[in-house]
């Protein structure tokens, strides 16, 4: 009894000693290709015989359009400014590459913002430095009386004014 018993626990099983041939695999492969082949058929026959089904069940156009003998379905590069906003991207790799090229330039120039107001951009490297050099604008602190040209210039005057102070020899 124990004779059929390896050392392992496993009794005296087996695996199957033939491996799956190249006829059967190259078979599928055929009969796959065929399949995919016979279905593209079908579609194509199925779609041109919806389409003709539909050509000939359109309504009436209003005798006030104007009649079009093209197909409608693809638009010719002159008739893109006749649709409406927003509009497909014709060329969406250039039309990023050309803002983002722009907008690389404004960010990186100098330039008027508003020239009527006196306002200008200049490149973000330069405004860090400008307000690393002079930081940031603060509030004034309560109580105390924000500095004006007024203000300034009254402190420059009583600075500037000698007549009350000893000359100086």
């Amino acid at each position: 009894m124990t004779d059929n018993i390896h050392f392992d626990g496993h009794n005296d099983e087996d695996f199957e000693r033939e491996d799956l041939g190249a006829k059967p695999i190259i078979v599928f492969l055929i009969a796959l290709v065929v399949g995919c082949v016979v279905v593209a058929i079908l579609l194509k026959g199925m779609y041109s015989l919806l389409d003709k089904r539909e050509t000939q069940h359109q309504p009436a156009q209003s005798p006030l359009v104007q009649q079009t003998t093209t197909d409608t379905r693809t638009v010719e590069p002159g008739d893109v400014t006749k649709f409406p906003q927003p509009r497909l991207e014709s060329h969406e790799t250039g039309e990023i590459d050309a803002f983002r090229l722009q907008e690389a330039q404004r960010l990186q120039s100098y330039g008027w913002v508003d020239q009527e107001a006196g306002v200008v951009r200049i490149p973000i490297d330069r405004a860090m430095e400008l307000l690393a050099q002079r930081g940031l604008p603060t509030l004034p602190q309560a109580g105390k009386v924000p500095p004006s040209d007024v203000n300034m210039t009254k402190e420059a005057a009583r600075r500037s004014d000698t007549s009350a102070k000893p000359a100086k020899k």
